[in-house]
């Protein structure tokens, strides 16, 4: 049985450190979507660096976090503040050279036009269906482990799911994805 965000929060609070590496596990992919969204897809270290810094914030901040069942949308606000820091940090001249480099579209990690803006019209979904589309495909989890993660039902789930998909394809119309 997967544990709910809420109870690997718990057993981390605890003391228990593998439970955080669960959570780790559980959003590196949507953390690092988020990063490279921020930073473009161009910096793949840059994200990196944002996903590992907004881990670590999360950790040292997370006896502070009220709902832990709300873990994964402050993790991913956490990310996107770490790298809004980051671009801020960076230099003029270094965003000029980021910009100008075309990513190739067979590395690893590097989001074309078309996936960036899938990505960005996720993260303006409502919080709770932004959640399920993460986990369900950016954390590559079925239905049943997203209830689980979420501590919601599968036909709640399944009902954000498609409530989610009905808004992307407003959002994204026009768009062949």
């Amino acid at each position: 049985m997967t544990l709910s965000d809420a109870e690997l929060v718990g057993l981390v609070l605890d003391g228990d450190s593998a439970a955080f590496a669960q959570l780790v596990r559980r959003y590196e992919a949507p953390v690092r979507a988020v990063g490279l969204n921020i930073l473009g897809n161009t910096d793949a270290d840059a994200a990196d660096d944002a996903a590992q810094e907004a881990f670590i914030k999360a950790y040292e901040k997370l006896a502070r976090l009220r709902s832990p069942a709300a873990f994964g949308p402050w993790l991913l606000r956490i990310v996107a503040r770490c790298a809004l820091d980051a671009t801020r940090r960076m230099s003029r001249a270094e965003k000029m050279e980021n910009f100008a480099c075309i990513p190739d579209p067979n590395n690893d990690g590097q989001l074309d036009s078309t996936k960036k803006e899938l990505l960005a019209a996720v993260l303006k979904l409502p919080k709770a269906q932004r959640q399920v589309v993460m986990l369900r495909y950016f954390g590559d989890n079925n239905v049943r482990q997203v209830a689980d993660i979420c501590g919601r039902s599968v036909g709640t789930v399944t009902k954000q799911l498609s409530r989610a998909h009905e808004r992307l394809r407003k959002m994204l119309k026009g768009y062949e994805l």
